[in-house]
């Protein structure tokens, strides 16, 4: 039996990692037409982007900054996309890697705090003991809110990973049963691989949706 992370390996029969390049098929794949001539398919999407605009806006309170809600919801997007490509089969899953979750998790948080101990160090302080804090536990409040403040990009990046990772792996073992079982455990099987299918869609949804809206949360801390 074969390594049963294999399906997860991002080398090709080549030794080369064109699989990466999964993660750019959106560009190859929708026509200039879409964006081109409004169609309902571009309503909609126009629909859900503006939808997203205002909610990160309300969150990041963006007044000051106009358009900074724009690299959310392209982050979004893009995980989005990635995330629904993963499920067709033969495409690599490029959001089931640290090393993509964490290229987009540690440079946004890195630049928040950069951003915000350079211009708004009081503020960033002040953030490090809750309002009411008993005097005693000031110390621990401090040393609890800063490790909370430095995990934070591995909790996005292990999130959005583990949960991709996790479904497909279920879906994987689940279809290597397969040819050992009788026509109608079988049928049993498919029902079941359907309905893990529209699960992981959900999760596909859910889940960039809350990297994105984590992150802006984080950004809207250090304004």
């Amino acid at each position: 039996m074969t390594n049963l992370f294999s399906s997860f390996d991002p080398s090709t029969n080549l030794n080369t990692s064109l699989n990466w390049l999964s993660t750019f098929l959106g560009l190859m794949l929708i026509p200039s037409a879409f964006w081109l001539i409004p169609s309902r398919m571009n309503f909609l999407w126009m629909k859900i982007m503006m939808t997203l605009h205002n909610e990160f806006k309300i969150l990041i309170n963006a007044d000051k900054i106009k358009g900074s809600t724009l690299i959310f919801v392209s982050l979004f997007a893009m995980i989005l996309f990635n995330n629904f490509l993963g499920l067709f089969p033969y495409i690599f899953t490029s959001t089931s890697h640290m090393v993509l979750t964490l290229t987009l998790a540690l440079p946004l948080w890195l630049s928040f705090m950069i951003y915000g101990w350079v211009n708004h160090t009081m503020h960033m302080l002040a953030h490090l003991v809750p309002e009411g804090t008993p005097p005693v536990l000031m110390p621990f409040m401090v040393c609890i809110e800063t490790i909370s403040n430095v995990i934070r990009p591995g909790t996005l990046a292990v999130r959005l990973m583990a949960n991709m990772m996790a479904g497909h792996l279920l879906m994987t073992l689940l279809g290597n049963t397969g040819p050992m079982l009788s026509m109608v455990m079988l049928n049993f099987l498919i029902f079941t691989q359907l309905l893990l299918l529209v699960l992981e869609s959900a999760v596909a949804i859910i889940q960039s949706y809350v990297f994105a809206v984590l992150s802006t949360l984080y950004s809207s801390e250090v304004n």
